[in-house]
């Protein structure tokens, strides 16, 4: 059976409590939470030791686990990874999620906050490459040193690494093993179908550490369209073994029914494969 996580930003929304989140994963039959850093604190990169532990246990103590970070700069509108004059302090924020992530007991960044990496006015491919490439570089290494993977999440919306290619390219000029790609259902549901192609294409190169289900209109799966079972089986076919982060960014009825029409259609669909 394939894992899977649930991102936590839609039940923090609503004023659950990270240990009222944990219950609902739990109950659902989610291993864990992917945690977005704002719902934490306004500074979640700056929380202390003590406040680490404490928001680790609560997630522990209901049974389930953190499994990693994702919208690492979203709270931090006027954050740029492209912008020279503003990348130092970006760098410097995401190597500490690196430790929180790292002191949660996650394994997984997540890194898409299409807002703070704009593409700048006559860059080149090239040089953006070689910008970003040397951006990540101390990222990558700092990940690696604390044995969690580090992942560039290509976006529909992004002007930036937008597909799942730009999103290979950048890791084989990273070169860095704890550097790494991954696939959002919905964006590239959007940008480049079919998701279950890109999959098979990518998923046994490597370069892909992590997958996001959800379904193009941004709902959960089993909210729209899209072909979950397409998704399901490529996932099995290649033998993905990590636990897939289900982010919807809407709800039906509450987030905790679309935590549940989540799991229980990608549960529906490994049934019907095995």
């Amino acid at each position: 059976m394939l894992e899977y996580a649930f991102c936590n930003e839609l039940l923090a929304a609503e004023g659950k409590t990270l240990g009222e989140q944990a219950r609902i994963a739990r109950d659902l039959g989610y291993v864990g939470l992917e945690l977005a850093p704002f719902t934490l604190g306004e500074a979640p990169d700056r929380l202390d030791r003590h406040a680490v532990a404490a928001i680790r246990a609560q997630v522990e103590d209901a049974g389930v686990r953190v499994t990693g970070l994702h919208w690492l700069l979203s709270h931090l509108p006027e954050a740029s990874i492209t912008d020279p004059a503003r990348s130092d302090e970006a760098q410097a924020v995401l190597l500490r999620l690196i430790d929180l992530c790292a002191d949660l007991g996650g394994r997984i960044l997540v890194h898409g906050s299409p807002n703070q990496r704009l593409r700048p006015d006559g860059i080149s491919d090239a040089a953006l490459l070689d910008q970003l490439a040397a951006f990540f570089a101390p990222v990558a290494q700092r990940a690696g040193e604390r044995g969690v993977t580090y992942c560039i999440e290509p976006l529909a919306e992004a002007d930036t690494i937008g597909t799942v290619a730009e999103g290979v390219e950048l890791v084989e000029a990273v070169d860095h093993p704890a550097f790494r790609t991954m696939i959002d259902c919905s964006a590239a549901g959007r940008r480049e179908p079919p998701v279950a192609g890109l999959i098979q294409r990518w998923v046994p190169t490597g370069h892909i550490a992590h997958i996001h289900a959800n379904d193009t209109n941004r709902g959960g799966p089993g909210m729209g369209d899209d072909p979950m079972h397409e998704i399901v089986a490529a996932l099995m076919q290649t033998g993905w073994e990590h636990p897939i982060g289900v982010e919807p960014f809407r709800t039906v009825v509450d987030a905790t029914a679309t935590a549940a029409v989540g799991i229980a259609t990608l549960r529906a669909c490994e049934r019907t494969l095995t």
